[in-house]
């Protein structure tokens, strides 16, 4: 069989260099990259609507730190304490019900008002009941401990503000 010149076939023939494929482009991207989008998108929706959350329990927090406030509070007088608490209880309701369902209550009314987000009725039947009239005598016989502990359940279980609806 006789030898090929290496540098005639290379003239004979029509050869064309290796060419490489283009790259890939950017679009569309891969599914990793969806699913990472997806999940930065869910996050962030959950993060906004932690923040509108926490921002509608902020009066709530507020309250809860008053409230420590007069449990720290043991030189104030049993009297004033009671005046406290009833002006903090009224005060949080207005902000969990800002309809105005219990503002004008007083006596037995707010003390049923306040019953109404715990099972029992420790406001009316119980150790909240000098609420109603204490502030106002002049002297004032209650379980002190027993009464802040009411307060801190009842304002923990109050609502977050409702969302205001915007009218066009």
């Amino acid at each position: 069989m006789p030898v090929a010149d290496p540098a005639r076939i290379g003239q004979t023939l029509p050869l064309r260099d290796l060419h490489l494929p283009a790259p890939p482009g950017w679009w569309p991207p891969a599914s990793g990259w969806w699913i990472l989008a997806g999940l930065l998108v869910a996050a962030g929706l959950l993060l906004l609507l932690l923040w509108r959350r926490s921002r509608r329990l902020r009066y709530r927090r507020q309250a809860l730190r008053r409230l420590a406030g007069l449990e720290q509070a043991n030189e104030l007088a049993a009297i004033s304490l009671l005046a406290e608490l009833s002006a903090l209880l009224r005060r949080a309701a207005l902000c969990a019900y800002p309809d105005g369902s219990c503002a004008g209550l007083n006596g037995e009314d707010w003390l049923r008002f306040l019953d109404r987000p715990l099972k029992e009725s420790p406001f009316s039947q119980g150790v909240g009941r000098c609420l109603a009239t204490g502030p106002y005598q002049k002297t004032a016989d209650f379980d002190r401990a027993a009464l802040l502990a009411l307060c801190r359940r009842y304002l923990r279980r109050l609502p977050p503000t409702p969302r205001l609806r915007r009218t066009p």
